[in-house]
């Protein structure tokens, strides 16, 4: 009944596992010489400032919004594609489900345009 599904469990057990092993691997055999400059925020190759900069001298909210954005119109994306392609084997179910999939992202936009989401400073 569950035979299927062996592969697959074992698949995720070995991901599992070889995670595991990796994490607790590279924290053994690791280098531990740490310097000041490796404490340091590197962010997209902006050069820290020498004098510190309220919260940490981290990047602007808005470059994660952007990033997020962006993650966001790919799954988009992602999700429309397949429908693309088979359109017409779908029929009316399927383009009822897009509408609804494309009015409920156009929400989100409006909200994110209100919102001043998609202004560049």
């Amino acid at each position: 009944m569950l035979d299927p599904y062996i592969p697959l469990v074992l698949m995720f057990a070995l991901a599992f596992g070889f995670a595991v092993f990796s994490v607790a691997v590279a924290s053994l055999i690791g280098p531990r010489r740490y310097n000041r400059a490796k404490l340091d925020a590197y962010e997209c190759g902006i050069e820290p400032s020498p004098q510190p900069v309220g919260g940490g001298g981290r990047m602007p909210v808005a470059y994660y919004l952007t990033a997020m954005m962006f993650i966001l119109f790919d799954i988009e994306m992602v999700f429309l594609f397949p429908y693309a392609v088979s359109a017409d084997a779908l029929g009316l179910y399927g383009v009822v489900a897009v509408i609804l999939f494309i009015v409920t992202f156009g929400f989100a936009d409006l909200y994110v345009w209100r919102r001043g989401g998609f202004d560049w400073d």
